[in-house]
C-alpha cells in the first residue's frame, strides 16, 4: 500500500512508495538512442559521463564567488550535476540533481522543484569563508529522464545567472 503524507513545506501530496517498488531493471544500454545527449541538452549542460547504465551532465553557474578572500571559478565551488541511472522495465530513472545555490535563492528554488514533483533531499553549505554564502541542494526523483531534466531545466529559470 502507497503511503501518501502531506509535505509540511507545501501544499502539495508526494508519495513515499520508493521502498517498495519492485521493478524489474532494465539490463542494456539506457543510452542507445542519444538519451544522455537530449539529457544533457535541455539542461544546457556538458556530458562528464555517458556510459550503458549512467548519464552525467554538469555546467558551471555563473556567480562571482570568493573563498577565503580568494576569487574561484572551480566547479568544486560552483557546478550544477545532474544524472540518471537504473532504469526500470516502464523507463523510469533514478534522477539526481545537486547545485550550488545563493540563500536568497533557496525557498524559491526550492519551491520551484517540490511544485514539479521532485523531491529536495539536502541543503547544506561546503566552505567556510565563502562571499557570497553559497548552499548545495541536492534533490531526485524516479521517472523518465527527459521528464525530469525538462521538469529541473524549467525550475532552474528562476536561478540568477
Amino acid at each position: 500500500m502507497t503511503e501518501i503524507k502531506r509535505d509540511i513545506y507545501s501544499d502539495n501530496l508526494y508519495r513515499y512508495d520508493y521502498d517498495e517498488i519492485e521493478e524489474e531493471f532494465i539490463d542494456q544500454n539506457i543510452d542507445e538512442d542519444g538519451l544522455c545527449q537530449q539529457f544533457a541538452n535541455i539542461l544546457n549542460a556538458s556530458i562528464l559521463t555517458s556510459e550503458e547504465d549512467l548519464c552525467v551532465v554538469t555546467f558551471d553557474r555563473n556567480i562571482e564567488a570568493e573563498i577565503a578572500g580568494r576569487p574561484t571559478r572551480s566547479p568544486l565551488a560552483l557546478a550544477a550535476l545532474f544524472s540518471f541511472e537504473s532504469m526500470d522495465n516502464r523507463g523510469r530513472t533514478l534522477n539526481l540533481g545537486e547545485t550550488v545555490i545563493l540563500q536568497r535563492e533557496i525557498n524559491p528554488f526550492i519551491t520551484a522543484l517540490r511544485e514539479r514533483g521532485i523531491e529536495v533531499t539536502a541543503l547544506h553549505n561546503h566552505w567556510l569563508f565563502d562571499r557570497p554564502r553559497l548552499f548545495y541542494i541536492h534533490f531526485f526523483s524516479i521517472e523518465d529522464p527527459i521528464t525530469f531534466a525538462r521538469k529541473v531545466a524549467e525550475a532552474l529559470r528562476i536561478l540568477r545567472d
